[in-house]
């Protein structure tokens, strides 16, 4: 018995040994792609391309692509929610700063950006791969569930926008925020001493 296992674990050691090597490779190219968002998305934007190609020449795989859309759709929700909900803060009696007097806290997402990017790439992979197996191409009417999606997307935006405006906050930055002190705008200065 013992020799047995001991040839099924030197039979699998260059399988694992391959495996964490390949492990090692991803996770360090993409720790180098961090900080460069704008190549990341573009990659993301060349993958879903060809993946829309695929299904458009192809005419099929509208399951897996109405899949893919309610689980992008998913992931949206979770890149515009706040990471503490303020509905339950309110419960508990902390709330988003509603007066200038309040403490200031910045939007913190529930869905980082890059998890939001790793997600999303890896979903149109896997479709890009499963749309390479016949299996996954199951007839269906395909405008019907175009126009379910398109249903649930309005009401589900329409949600997280009244969600947005009573809680009053904007999941998108347009840089850093700019000191004004208070007497700027009376004497049309910058707000900064220069003393």
């Amino acid at each position: 018995m013992d020799g047995s296992d001991n040839d099924a674990a030197t039979a699998l050691a260059p399988i694992a040994k391959w495996t964490s090597e390949f492990s090692r490779a991803f996770q360090y190219y993409l720790d180098r792609s961090t900080p460069r968002r704008t190549e990341r998305w573009i990659g993301t934007l060349a993958v879903a391309s060809v993946y829309v190609l695929r299904v458009y020449f192809f005419q099929g795989f509208y399951l897996v692509s109405y899949g893919l859309g309610i689980y992008i759709l998913n992931l949206l929700i979770g890149f515009l929610s706040p990471k503490v909900d303020p509905e339950l803060e309110v419960l508990e009696g902390a709330s988003l700063p509603t007066k200038d007097s309040d403490e200031f806290r910045p939007f913190i997402r529930r869905l980082p950006e890059f998890k939001f990017w790793y997600s999303i790439t890896k979903a149109f992979s896997i479709a890009l791969v499963m749309t390479l197996f016949s299996v996954f191409d199951v007839p269906v009417f395909w405008p019907i569930l175009l126009f379910y999606w398109i249903v649930l997307f309005l009401i589900t935006m329409r949600r997280q926008i009244k969600h947005m405006i009573k809680y009053k906050y904007v999941p998108f930055t347009t840089g850093k925020q700019a000191y004004t002190g208070k007497n700027a705008a009376a004497t049309g200065g910058t707000g900064l001493s220069t003393g």
